[in-house]
């Protein structure tokens, strides 16, 4: 029988393993003004602990919600900034992020689990924590529950007021099919070197992929630089080039959050031409290399990508709001329910 204290150890050196203090990293940005570490820590102190409970029930019932919900704040970052606005429904005044081609695989049940935990959130705290909040700690903590690291959040974000074009989420989101050149080109407009961009795309060592995002490395050819028993397998899941099966982006361990997918991309199995070239150009294969030989390594470079990323062009103070539903902006929720009461009072006095 193991003894207590034993376990107690065990718990510690794993812990201290995955656990990743941002205030002692190196090249990292200082905070965004407005950002804090302690930002609720008075105002909503049982924030972090109500989101990660819950969250751990949802993976239980699908860990692969994981891999979705961390997409959600890259697609949200990368666009416009990380202020919740690829949340958004769309309007009488146009359609929404949502409607835009990259945003049709976001799983529609990762924005459900958002404004869950927002509901659950404002029901502890009032509405004092915004929804761009949520989605950046639920992101944190998609990842450290799947095996990856644990680490500070900065908060403090602010809910956009609006929602970007469909011309900007399609020139602001790196496409499956881009090479590095164009994968080093738009992070580094972004204040993103090569190392963030290629510990960031280990994102996709949990998930899940439409056959849509890559049969063109399958058909009418086989890339040259796929691993031909890597391609004959996906084209049993993908048999044609417009098939709607998906495939796991990692093919070593789809649900663990870990350095195997750079151990898929030095044995040509990566999905992406987004994701193999990297180990192909000579200015990051050193990078997807020392990923690929420790972990550790990837998960300090992947926290420092994401703590980087969470920052861009964050509304803070009073900029912004602070939703009362995640999908709607409040003048809109406004208008919905003064439609609402209308109608329950149009329907009461037929009565």
């Amino acid at each position: 029988m193991v003894s207590s204290s034993v376990l107690l150890l065990i718990s510690l050196v794993f812990f201290s393993a995955h656990y990743f203090d941002v205030s002692e990293a190196q090249n990292l940005p200082p905070l965004a003004r407005g950002l804090s570490m302690s930002f609720y820590e008075q105002s909503c102190p049982k924030l972090e602990s109500i989101i990660r409970k819950q969250l751990q029930k949802e993976f239980k019932k699908d860990i692969g919600q994981a891999a979705g919900l961390l997409r959600i704040h890259f697609h949200d970052c990368f666009v416009q900034g990380c202020d919740g606005s690829v949340l958004l429904n769309g309007s009488a005044s146009g359609p929404s992020e949502q409607d835009a081609p990259p945003n049709f695989s976001l799983r529609a049940k990762g924005f459900q689990i958002i404004d869950d935990l927002r509901r659950r959130v404002h029901k502890e705290c009032g509405r004092i924590v915004s929804c761009s909040d949520i989605v950046a700690l639920a992101a944190r903590d998609s990842v450290y529950l799947s095996g990856g690291p644990d680490y500070q959040v900065p908060l403090g974000r602010r809910d956009g007021l609006n929602f970007a074009t469909q011309e900007a989420t399609l020139n602001n989101l790196v496409p499956p099919s881009a090479n590095t050149t164009t994968l080093l080109s738009m992070l580094a407009a972004k204040n993103l070197d090569a190392t963030d961009a290629v510990a960031l795309s280990g994102g996709h060592t949990i998930g899940i992929s439409h056959c849509g995002s890559f049969t063109d490395r399958l058909y009418p050819n086989v890339d040259p630089t796929m691993d031909k028993t890597f391609a004959n397998n996906l084209k049993k899941t993908c048999p044609t080039e417009n098939s709607n099966n998906t495939v796991f982006q990692d093919i070593r361990s789809p649900n663990k959050f870990d350095n195997k997918y750079f151990v898929d991309l030095m044995n040509r199995q990566g999905l992406f031409t987004s994701d193999q070239d990297m180990y192909t150009d000579r200015r990051t294969r050193g990078i997807v290399t020392n990923f690929a030989v420790n972990e550790t390594l990837f998960f300090e470079k992947f926290v420092i990508g994401m703590i980087k990323m969470g920052q861009m062009n964050v509304l803070t103070g009073t900029q912004g709001e602070i939703r009362a539903k995640c999908s709607v902006r409040n003048r809109d929720n406004s208008m919905i329910s003064t439609v609402v009461d209308e109608i329950e009072d149009i329907g009461l006095s037929m009565f």
